[in-house]
């Protein structure tokens, strides 16, 4: 991955302040057009972690049915009460 200066490298340039040295500038437009790379590669880096990431847990973990039957249910009312008495 780039780091944040490799971005701007081609858009730079340098321009004289009155009564200082040379300084590096990046127009306002170029910046924008940095940013906007910089924001579409990390999606792709992002996506291509994500990948790898869901491959490597799909091969270190055996395959599970969705449903286990291992999980009690446990009522949320008592046994034997009827709706009337649920209402009251």
């Amino acid at each position: 991955m780039k780091n944040p200066a490799e971005y701007l490298a081609d858009r730079v340039f340098e321009a004289r302040r009155p009564r200082r040295e040379l300084q590096p500038v990046v127009a306002y437009d170029d910046a924008v057009k940095a940013v906007a790379q910089a924001l579409a590669d990390a999606e792709k880096y992002k996506y291509l972690l994500m990948r790898a990431l869901r491959r490597h847990a799909d091969e270190s973990v055996p395959a599970q049915p969705l449903t286990t039957h291992e999980t009690p249910v446990i009522p949320m009312y008592p046994a034997g009460a009827n709706d009337q008495q649920l209402a009251a």
